[in-house]
Formats: structure tokens, sequence, C-alpha cells
């Protein structure tokens, strides 16, 4: 039995067609809140949503690019109008690439940037008149260690967005505490997702873990658990706070 009791409440979880993303769609879902599964595929989103009804939860799917204002837009109008309100938004959606600096074109500093770091701001600057109404919200940031220190697998364009995210969650935090929302960020490091293993090979990412205190690399799992105490009743007094999740990395 999860002490977190989220039934009743509407989340929006973005990137959540995979890893990490997919993992607290169903902490979220098994909690019992109504869970919203947003994609840049449409497919993927679908297929998590319907596998979130099969296990007996409640999910749709809500494709939309969360690096375009007018999707963002048209994501939160939709959730709002099906349901009323939305309480909780996990801004998990990103983007990786291992480029170094000389390399980085101008378009692929704005895609990471567009995803990690724009698509943040623009979702939880959609959703606060709901929440605001409520009187009550989540909003949990997806950084990284990167943003505490250099990324290990991606480039300055990630870590400068993962580095912003952090800002940003503090920045808000302050300013909506007063209408009962919490803003925080979470920091996994190296995490077994298909993104990571998209980037980086096995045995490099073996190489990586084998040096950290708790040596293997984390499980979307053990993030989602995280997630989903932020998103609950009981962290009702933590704002503006950053939580690494990481083996010990950051301790090296």
């Amino acid at each position: 039995m999860h002490i977190e009791n989220l039934k009743g409440r509407i989340a929006l979880v973005t990137g959540a067609g995979q890893g990490m993303g997919r993992a607290v769609a169903e902490a979220l879902s098994e909690r019992g809140a109504t869970v919203v599964i947003n994609d840049v595929s449409a497919e993927a989103a679908q297929k998590v949503a319907l596998d979130l009804n099969a296990s007996g939860g409640t999910a749709i799917a809500v494709p939309a690019d969360v690096s375009r204002g007018a999707d963002v837009r048209r994501m939160v109008a939709q959730v709002v109008e099906r349901f009323g309100a939305i309480h909780v938004l996990v801004n998990n959606a990103g983007v990786l690439r291992p480029t170094a600096v000389p390399e980085i074109s101008e378009e692929e500093w704005d895609f990471i940037l567009g995803v990690n770091l724009k698509g943040t701001f623009l979702c939880s600057q959609a959703v606060l008149p709901a929440m605001k109404a409520a009187q009550w919200g989540r909003i949990v940031n997806f950084s990284s260690t990167a943003g505490k220190n250099v990324s290990t697998v991606g480039g300055a364009h990630y870590t400068a967005a993962k580095a912003g995210v952090l800002g940003l969650t503090r920045h808000l935090a302050k300013e909506v505490a007063r209408h009962g929302i919490t803003v925080n960020a979470v920091c996994p490091g190296l995490i077994d997702t298909e993104m990571v293993r998209a980037t980086i090979s096995d045995e490099r990412s073996q190489a990586y873990a084998r040096g950290f205190p708790i040596p293997r690399l984390g499980r979307p799992g053990e993030v989602a658990e995280l997630v989903a105490f932020l998103c609950s009743d009981r962290a009702a007094y933590i704002t503006g706070a950053s939580l690494d999740i990481n083996g010990g990395d950051l301790m090296i």
C-alpha cells in the first residue's frame, strides 16, 4: 500500500513514452492519479496510456512537442476541458546529444535547449492558471547531475539546459508558493534508459557505473518513487529544492 495517495489528482507527465517518464506515469497511476501521457510520438504515448488502463488505471495520451508554445497550450487546454483541472505536472521530456562544443550547430543548440529548458518553462507557464484556481499544485522538473556539475554523456548544451532548469525551478517556486503550488527539481545521475543506451555503449556505461559509490546505473523506477513523493501531500513543505538521485556520483 502506497502512503502517497493521489486519488482524484490529474497528472500530466511529459516525455512519458519511455524511460523515466513512463516509470513516473506508472508510479502516479499506481497511487490513484489520472495520468495524461505526453510524448512527441503519438504511438509511444498511446501505448503507455493503453498499458496503464489495462492495469486498472485511468490514462489518456495527448501527443505534443513541448518546445512549441502552440502545442503546449493546445495540450493543456485539452486536459482542462476533459478533466476540469491539472494538479500535477512532471516536466520529464528531454533530449540528449554528446556533441563537443566545436561541432554544436546553432540548430542543435536550439533543439536541446528548446526541449529541456524552454519546454519546461512553457508547460509550467501553461498549467499555472489551473493550479492557481485549485490553490494546489505540484510541479516537478527534471534536471540532472549535469545541472550541478558537468554532463557525463551529454554536450555543453545539455549541461546548460539542465543548469537552467534549476534556476527556473527556484524562481518559479518563489513566485507561486502562496498559491499552494510547490516546484521542485530532481537531478538523476546515469539512469538505465533508452536515451542513455542510444547515446553510449553498454561497455562505457558500465565503466562509469563502476566508479560510483553505488556501482551500478540507476533504475527508472527508483527515480519515479522520488517524483511520486514530491507530488504528494507529504511533500507539502518542500519547494525550490533540487534532489539528487545518482548513486553518490556527486560525492566523488
